[in-house]
């Protein structure tokens, strides 16, 4: 036993302890931001007065603040609020705590009892409001907070007695917006008082100012459209239509009365009795509103054109309730007439008004204002409900058809195309087209020209209506020989709607005799061939007509088939082929075969990354050849065609640029190759902008794509630029600028990066660190590559995509008689054009005017120049006033319309940023011009001046 312990004893005993090596963290690069709060701080110390503090204050408006910053820069400004004595500098500060209030990812209730205590202590009235209205942007921020709710209520309840109306409007509004009208408590609103926000908000329907009245009706719902001051009742109009709108099918009580109505009907009397208001604003206000009531009855709609009113304002009796009167009240009858009482009982016109007496011939009174602008909102008015009941069009038919002799010339315009709307629900009578005619008379061109698209549109009941149509508009033809094409586009219509009506006119128009040849008309005589061409159109669908044509009616629909194809259609005439047309309307736009051989093109050319250099360009080529054939053939196709060949052709200049053959040779003999890739890079530029400006209907989708394109070819340019540069220092800018545009691309479309994978842009923010810091000609050889290894990206194509598009009418360009004018004066040169899905064209539709000697004038069209006929559709009237110097012979100028850009105008800015400071850091904006429209030639002859 010693033994075995002395073992123990001398027994080493070891243990093994395993430490873990602890792992390095990597060191990531962080690019540090200085301290927003700690930059005002600085500021507004060194602000020497409350005009400094101020400017520095407006300032740091314009910047942007992240959502870890804001809690910091409120600190700064509440702590600078009670040290400042200025009420402006303290106005400003209010103002930027509410702004800052509503930063994404802030949290504002931290702020709030700051906000609340300041309020308390606060003299100025200004800025009391301000405060207000800082706190209603907290509180719209905390919507599910039910305490903070109460509290800010509470705290407009007690400002509500201040005696500025800019506090109590402010807090009107507040109650308005933060008010609710649930009694139940949450357990975090335990111990505040719950007010009734509706009969504080009623307490101030009757305040003194009346914009204080104005704010409580726009706080709650009211009925004081008899209100003595113009605004308040405006207000209530316009929230009596929004409750009308919310709750259209709710029975409310008629007052002194056991009957029940309609809200909508209710409101539409109401708003019908202010059409007669004192204000004319009143008064158009209420016309606009009734044109959206659609919902209402159509005896309270049909209502509004009569001024004698239903059973003086009453409820029509049965024949049982009358018979039920006249045997309990006992009188005698005079026994003339069965059931005749005798004494005949007084009646109380105000006893029970189903609807108010104002709305009895509501849009009769309308019509007749002394106002315009009344008269105009009734017109709208009567189109917008005439639209949803064919019935109520039919009777404000005679209505409408008597404001064509109004004495203003803009309600004469708007009424014909109101009538226009409403055209495919009514039919002209004689006496009623016998009054539209009549306006073919007025010396206005937008006048005459409406007319014509009215009478496109119009159903004409008689045979003799359409004779009398066709006179009245051969009149007009003589009389405004400029009115050509409008009135041949208006009888190609009207004959191709009344077919049957013009059947027995065909053998009086074209003189035709059973027995004796009749003279050959001419050809040149515009009113002959405007006859023809309602002839043909109306033959199209009536078989029986070509019967009754002459050898020489014949010859004219060749030759007229011909040189007015869209005027005259074809026809199935003796001895000719109809040539039927490709696609039936019975296909589906999905089943066109047109539409599928476009998405097959579309389809094989994204499969180009698999081919070699020379097949990829083979194919683009034939590619974007089929698509410009397409184009021409199929009009509903042009638009999506015409963008997708001039992406391809975008894509096929880049792969020729880059070509490797033409990029491993030696520099001194690159002078070719720079020429071919310098022009390639300018077009795409080109391009690019067309796509982006040239197209409506284009989509953000489409937006990225083509910056994104627009970006390669900068990053081509700046290859290009660096193989034939002499030195380093121009490349230092240029790479500069170029990362800076990317670093802009990124910011910009940051949400559609993830569709942009294995991109050109995608390869080049994984080395942004990289190319930060590398020299020139390293950005340049990484540029190179990644262009080069970039993907060939897929152009989603927007649902509906036109391109613009315009017609110079006139000048022809036709005449060899030159327009012959003394040099040093000037000359007008009328133009007129049809210019198609132009967006905004009052500010970007130029007219350019080329001289022989290389001159250009470039004239910004008047507003009042372009018209409206139709979606879409604008048309420009204007003159061009032209002058030179003296010429020996004549010579020819061009004439043609160019579409203005702004390259700024779709680029997303940041809510903080005004002004587009973020652009202006980055890239200048860039402004052009697009011809969009053939050039005309001109004859002129500037004659030296006599002595």
């Amino acid at each position: 036993m010693a033994a075995h312990l002395k073992k123990r004893v001398y027994e080493e005993f070891t243990k093994v302890v395993q430490q873990q090596q602890e792992e390095i963290a990597t060191k990531k690069l962080r690019l540090t931001k200085p301290s927003k709060s700690a930059a005002l701080h600085i500021d507004l110390c060194k602000a020497t007065s409350p005009a400094d503090a101020l400017q520095y204050l407006l300032q740091f408006a314009r910047k942007p603040v992240e959502a870890e910053s804001v809690e910091g820069v409120v600190r700064i400004l509440l702590e600078h609020y009670y040290k400042e004595n200025d009420p402006s500098v303290r106005l400003k500060i209010a103002s930027l705590l509410g702004l800052l209030s509503k930063t994404a990812g802030f949290s504002p209730d931290c702020i709030m009892d700051d906000a609340i205590n300041i309020l308390q202590n606060e003299k100025s009235h200004q800025v009391l409001a301000q405060l207000l209205d800082t706190l209603l942007a907290i509180g719209t921020k905390l919507p599910d907070n039910q305490a903070i709710q109460m509290r800010l209520v509470d705290v407009a309840c007690k400002h509500l007695t201040d005696t500025s109306h800019g506090v109590r409007n402010k807090c009107l509004q507040l109650l308005g917006n933060l008010g609710s009208l649930e009694k139940s408590v949450t357990k975090d609103a335990e111990g505040l008082a719950v007010r009734d926000v509706q009969k504080i908000i009623g307490d101030y329907f009757s305040d003194q100012d009346p914009r204080v009245r104005t704010a409580a009706i726009k706080a709650m719902a009211c009925k004081l459209l008899s209100d003595d001051y113009e605004q308040v009742r405006s207000a209530a109009v316009q929230l009596i239509w929004v409750v009308s709108q919310l709750y259209p099918e709710s029975i409310v009580p008629i007052p002194s009365s056991n009957e029940e109505i309609r809200l909508v009907d209710d409101a539409f009397g109401k708003i019908c009795h202010m059409v007669s208001d004192s204000s004319w604003v009143v008064r158009v206000q209420a016309s606009k509103l009734l044109g959206s009531m659609e919902q209402v009855s159509s005896h309270f709609l049909e209502q509004t054109l009569d001024k004698k009113l239903m059973s003086d304002l009453r409820r029509k009796r049965t024949a049982h309730e009358r018979a039920k009167e006249l045997y309990t009240s006992g009188e005698f009858s005079s026994g003339r007439k069965w059931g005749d009482d005798a004494p005949k009982e007084e009646v109380d016109t105000g006893a029970v008004n189903l609807i108010e007496s104002g709305a009895c011939g509501a849009f009769v009174h309308g019509l007749e204002d002394e106002m315009y602008e009344v008269r105009i909102a009734a017109v709208e008015a009567l189109c917008m409900l005439a639209q949803s009941s064919p019935s109520f069009a039919e009777k404000c038919l005679d209505f409408l058809v008597d404001m064509f002799n109004d004495e203003i010339e803009e309600v004469r315009l708007q009424s014909i195309h109101t009538m226009r709307k409403i055209s495919n629900n009514i039919t002209l009578r004689e006496d009623q087209l016998d009054t539209v005619l009549a306006v073919l008379e007025d010396s206005s061109r937008d006048i005459r020209e409406a007319l014509h698209e009215l009478l496109c549109c119009t159903n004409v009941s008689t045979k003799e209506g359409i004779h009398l149509a066709l006179v009245e508009l051969l009149k007009n033809l003589t009389k405004y020989p400029t009115d050509r094409d409008s009135i041949w586009k208006c009888l190609k219509f009207l004959g191709s709607r009344h077919p049957t009506l013009v059947l027995p006119l065909v053998p009086e128009l074209l003189s035709t005799h059973p027995f004796f040849d009749t003279a050959e008309p001419d050809m040149d005589d515009p009113a002959y061939i405007a006859v023809l061409v309602l002839i043909f159109n109306a033959a199209k669908t009536c078989p029986t007509m070509p019967a009754l044509f002459s050898d020489h009616t014949f010859r004219h629909y060749a030759y007229l088939r011909d040189s007015l194809s869209h005027l005259v259609p074809a026809l199935r005439l003796p001895g000719r082929k109809l040539v039927s047309s490709a696609l039936s309307p019975n296909i589906m736009p999905h089943e066109d075969p047109s539409h599928q051989f476009l998405q097959q093109s579309l389809e094989r050319v994204y499969s180009l990354q698999h081919l070699d250099p020379q097949g990829t360009q083979e194919l683009l080529e034939f590619t974007i050849r089929d698509l410009q054939r397409l184009g021409e053939l199929q009009s509903e196709l042009a638009g999506v065609a015409d963008f997708s060949a001039t992406y391809l052709r975008c894509q096929l200049l880049l792969i020729k640029a880059l070509q490797e053959k033409l990029w491993n040779v030696a520099a001194p003999l690159y002078l070719k190759q720079s020429d071919l890739a310098s022009a390639a890079a300018k077009q795409i530029m080109e391009e690019t902008y067309k796509m982006e400006f040239m197209y409506s209907g284009v989509e953000n989708k489409q937006v990225v794509i083509i910056h994104h394109m627009r970006l390669q070819a900068k990053a081509l340019q700046l290859i290009v630029t660096a193989r034939t540069a002499r030195g380093v220092d121009p490349l230092f800018g240029m790479c500069e600028k170029f990362l800076q545009e990317v670093d802009f691309f990124q910011r910009c479309f940051i949400a559609d990066l993830p569709h942009l994978q294995d991109s050109f842009v995608d390869k080049l923010l994984d080395l942004m660190p990289r190319l930060m810091t590398s020299k020139p000609a390293e950005v340049v050889k990484i540029l190179h590559t990644m262009l080069r290894q970039s993907t060939f990206l897929h152009l989603p194509l927007p649902e509906q995509i036109h391109k613009a598009s315009a017609t110079i009418i006139e000048p022809a360009g036709e005449s060899d008689n030159p327009l012959r004018f003394t040099s040093g004066l000037v000359v007008a040169l009328d133009v007129d054009a049809t210019l198609e899905h132009v967006q905004d064209p009052q500010s970007t539709v130029k007219v350019q005017v080329s001289y022989p000697d290389g001159q250009a004038q470039m004239i910004h069209p008047k507003p009042a120049d372009f018209r409206n006929p139709g979606p879409g559709r604008h048309r420009l009237i204007t003159q061009v006033y032209l002058s030179h110097t003296a010429w020996t012979e004549p010579c020819q100028v061009e004439v043609r319309l160019l579409l203005a850009y702004n390259s700024s105008s779709r680029i997303p800015k940041s809510p903080w940023i005004e002004g587009g400071e973020m652009s202006s850091q980055v890239e200048t904006s860039i402004e052009g011009t697009i011809p969009f429209s053939k050039s005309v030639k001109v004859y002129i002859m500037p004659k030296p001046a006599r002595r």
